[in-house]
């Protein structure tokens, strides 16, 4: 085998490997290709998935504004409780005052 005939088998050689290259890549994309009912199924998916997360955003707005409500609403109520404590603790303190008064009363009679 000369240069030429080197040369020539060498180039049948990369156009037959070119060839089958583009025959599988044409092949694959045939294969792989999206058609109009993917297409039509993944759109329905995508509306699904924006209302499940429209749906999830507003969940977690009602959410933090139902915990904002309840934290006030033990606040306020920590507050009373705080309040009813220091009026009992007052009330207490009276009625040892008083008794210890009554007790004096009556001891000098």
């Amino acid at each position: 085998m000369n240069r030429t005939e080197f040369v020539f088998a060498t180039a049948t050689i990369l156009f037959i490997a070119f060839c089958l290259g583009w025959f599988a890549s044409w092949l694959i994309h045939r294969l792989t290709r999206v058609t109009r009912a993917d297409m039509g199924e993944l759109e329905q998916m995508a509306q699904a998935l924006h209302e499940a997360e429209e749906t999830r955003d507003e969940a977690l707005r009602y959410i933090e504004t139902r915990e904002a409500e309840l934290s006030n609403q033990i606040t306020q109520s920590e507050a009373e409780l705080r309040a009813a404590m220091e009026g009992l603790r007052d009330a207490r303190h009276e009625t040892e005052e008083l008794r210890a008064y009554i007790d004096r009363m009556n001891a000098t009679r």
